[in-house]
C-alpha cells in the first residue's frame, strides 16, 4: 500500500488520459475511505501578519506591501469562541495559524498550548501550523491536545529556493519528522501554480510519499495570487490540473486524506465535484484562508447537498488525544536551535520588497486593517 514513487513515475501518472486517471483515482478513494464524507475544517488566524521570511506567495510576510496589517496574539477566550462557532457551522478540525517563523518557548507559545487544551476539551479535533517546531515543542503541543500538525512543503525541493530563501527544504522535513515522534499526525501538501513544472509537482509528491506513514493529510492548494506579494503575476491553474493533482495525490498516498484547500473560489461547483471524485474528501469551510478569500458555508451546504456528501464526524480516523498536565512545564533547555537560513537572493522577492519599501516611503500610506479574527493561506 505505501510504497515508494519515483518523480517519473508520477509525471507518468499525473498525465494519463484522465478519464483513465478519474477512474483509477475514484476506484482507489472507494477501497480506502467512504465517498460521501468529507472532512469540514476550520482555519482560524490566531496570530496575523508580520512573518519575517521571504515565501512568495504569502502576503502575511512583512517584507511586501499587502493588505494585510500585523495582529497580536489571540486570547484563548477569542479561540474559544471561534472554535464553538466552527463547530456550530459543521466543521470537526480547528486549525490554528500563526505567523511565525518557528515556535519560541516563551509565554506566547504557553497561551498556544492552553488554546489547545481548551479546543480538544470541545470534542473538536485539534491542528496547528505554528512554523518550525523542535522534538520537545511538539511533544508538549500533543501533551495539550494537539491532534494534528500542518506544515507544508510547498513545491519540490529543487523548486522551493525559487519561491522561497529565508530557510531550507531539509527543515521542512525535520519539523514534520519532529511531529511525528510526538505521534501527532501530519497534515502536509503543497501549492501548485506557483510557476512550476509538472516535475515540480511531482517531486512535491515523491517527498511526501517517502514519508512513513504517509502523512494523514495532504491540502492541495491553488495559488491565490495575492497584489504586492512577488507572485501577484501568475495565472490561475486550471480545473483540469486540480482534478489531476487531487487524482494523483490520491493514487500515490491511498490512505491519506486529500484536502481540496485554497482556490475553491475560483472553481464551479462542478470543478468542485470532479476533485471529490477524484478523490478529495476534506476542505476548509468560512470565507477565508488566513488572508485568502474561500467559499462561505452556504455554498458549501448547497453543494453537499447536491452532491450528497456528509460532513465527517470527529476523530473518524484517529483517536481523541487525552490531555496530559505536564504540557504546562517549562522545558530543559535544548541550546540554541539552528533553523537553516540559505540566504541566496530570488530576484522577484527582492523587487517586491524594494516596491513595498517605495510605498511605504510615499506620504499619506496607512494599512488597512483586518477586521475579523477568523481571517487567515500555507495551512
Amino acid at each position: 500500500m505505501e510504497r515508494n514513487w519515483s518523480k517519473n513515475e508520477i509525471v507518468a501518472l499525473y498525465n494519463r488520459p484522465l478519464i483513465e486517471l478519474l477512474y483509477e483515482a475514484a476506484t482507489v478513494h472507494r477501497k480506502y475511505h467512504d465517498p460521501r464524507e468529507v472532512q469540514v475544517s476550520t482555519l482560524l488566524s490566531i496570530k496575523t501578519g508580520g512573518c519575517p521570511e521571504d515565501c512568495g506567495y504569502c502576503p502575511q510576510a512583512a517584507r511586501y506591501h499587502t493588505d494585510i496589517e500585523k495582529n497580536d496574539l489571540l486570547s484563548v477566550e477569542q479561540v474559544k469562541g471561534a472554535a464553538i462557532e466552527a463547530q456550530n457551522s459543521g466543521s470537526s478540525r480547528l486549525c490554528m495559524g500563526a505567523a511565525w517563523r518557528n515556535v519560541k518557548d516563551d509565554a506566547e507559545f504557553d497561551q498556544v498550548l492552553e488554546m489547545v487544551r481548551t479546543v480538544n476539551d470541545l470534542g473538536l479535533e485539534v491542528c496547528a501550523t505554528l512554523g518550525m517546531v523542535t522534538e520537545n515543542q511538539a511533544l508538549r503541543l500533543a501533551k495539550a491536545g494537539l491532534y494534528a500538525y500542518n506544515h507544508n512543503l510547498d513545491s519540490s525541493e529543487e523548486y522551493y529556493k525559487e519561491v522561497i530563501s529565508t530557510r531550507g527544504y531539509q527543515d521542512r522535513l525535520d519539523t514534520l519528522d519532529n511531529a511525528r515522534k510526538a505521534n501527532l499526525t501530519l497534515c502536509s501538501g503543497g501549492i501548485i501554480g506557483m510557476g512550476e513544472t509538472e516535475e515540480d509537482r511531482a517531486g512535491m509528491l515523491a517527498a511526501l510519499a517517502a514519508i512513513r506513514p504517509h502523512p494523514e493529510s495532504v491540502p492541495v492548494n491553488a495559488l491565490v495570487a495575492v497584489e504586492g506579494t512577488p507572485l501577484e503575476e501568475q495565472k490561475s491553474v486550471s480545473i483540469w490540473e486540480m482534478v489531476r493533482m487531487v487524482a494523483t495525490t490520491r493514487i500515490v498516498m491511498p490512505t491519506t486524506t486529500v484536502r481540496l484547500s485554497a482556490g475553491r473560489t475560483d472553481m464551479s461547483p462542478e470543478g468542485q465535484a470532479l476533485c471529490f471524485m477524484a478523490g478529495a474528501s476534506s476542505i476548509f469551510a468560512g470565507d477565508k484562508l488566513l488572508t485568502t478569500p474561500n467559499p462561505d458555508c452556504k455554498s458549501d451546504h448547497e453543494l453537499f447537498d447536491i452532491l450528497g456528501l456528509i460532513p465527517q464526524k470527529a476523530y473518524k480516523k484517529g483517536n481523541r488525544p487525552a490531555v496530559d498536565e505536564s504540557y504546562k512545564d517549562k522545558p530543559e533547555l535544548e541550546g540554541k536551535i539552528k533553523w537553516s537560513r540559505p540566504g541566496h537572493k530570488i530576484e522577484r522577492n527582492e523587487e517586491a520588497k524594494q516596491k513595498a519599501k517605495s510605498i511605504r516611503n510615499e506620504d499619506g500610506f496607512e494599512p488597512r486593517k483586518i477586521t475579523s479574527v477568523s481571517s487567515i493561506d500555507d495551512a
